[in-house]
């Protein structure tokens, strides 16, 4: 179990997870999963244990991209990405600390506080859960539980075929769109034209978060990524400056030899 103290996660967090004592005749849990979800979950064979989160206000640096050139702004990149890991990390240890096996239906955002245009606050949230199922190991290869931004519908749906999440892995990459030179702008006015630097720019970034996303489905040795969310964020950083930022949960098999059953057909529904 690693120390939530060592990962940043305050006393008082600490002070909120130790009431909660879910399980104990006394003790309750919290979520905010919705009903629906929160019945799926246990049916699933999962017990909710409580909200747990992680927060990282970050100051987010400065680099200038050349004016008339497409490039990834890598300062910023790193910076984004590791002000998401931070609050990443800190949820998964409240997770740890209630002895969960996940975290589903994380929730990650950014928000840009009124301290400065160039600091956010990052903000990981999701609801820890134990399985009922002590025959079966759910924490990662990492010895961590996992993490999951899909639904509690979807979590059931994966679980009842035979899967479970490992991870939610993402990729980043904020990008400088060159501006067009004064002679292009004019040659292609009125006129229906693709803008290949544009289409080149958009493309690049999107392969470059997309690469990254992969890569850290490959370090939890996942088989695949689902539910996949490919965003592009402007934050404050003007039209020609943008972030691409992909993200969705790596799944494995629960068994080396598994298969999904074919769906059996009914017949005489039509009658």
């Amino acid at each position: 179990m690693t120390d939530p103290a060592a990962q940043g996660v305050p006393a008082d967090a600490m002070a909120r997870l130790a009431e909660l004592r879910p399980g104990e005749p006394d003790g309750l849990f919290t979520s905010d999963l919705s009903v629906n979800e929160f019945l799926l979950v246990r049916e699933a064979g999962f017990r909710p244990l409580g909200l747990v989160l992680g927060s990282s206000v970050y100051h987010v640096g400065v680099q200038l991209g050349r004016w008339g050139k497409n490039m990834e702004l890598e300062q910023l990149t790193n910076a984004l990405y590791h002000a998401r890991e931070l609050a990443m990390t800190r949820m998964e240890a409240e997770a740890d600390q209630l002895g969960a096996d996940g975290v589903v239906g994380v929730r990650l955002r950014v928000e840009f506080r009124e301290f400065g245009n160039d600091i956010a606050e990052f903000v990981a949230i999701g609801t820890a859960v134990k399985a009922e199922d002590k025959t079966t190991t759910w924490r990662n290869n990492r010895n961590q539980p996992f993490t999951s931004n899909l639904s509690g519908q979807d979590f059931w749906t994966l679980v009842q075929a035979g899967y479970a999440p490992v991870g939610m892995v993402m990729g980043t990459c904020v990008y400088h769109v060159a501006h067009r030179r004064m002679a292009a702008v004019l040659r292609s006015a009125g006129q229906n034209t693709e803008i290949p630097e544009f289409t080149q720019a958009l493309y690049d970034a999107r392969e470059l978060a997309m690469a990254r996303i992969q890569a850290e489905g490959r370090r939890l040795r996942a088989e695949g990524i689902v539910g996949v969310a490919l965003d592009q964020l402007h934050h404050r950083w003007g039209g020609h400056t943008m972030e691409f930022f992909a993200i969705g949960t790596a799944v494995r098999p629960l068994r080396d030899d598994h298969t999904i059953a074919k769906p059996q057909l009914v017949l005489g529904l039509d009658r």
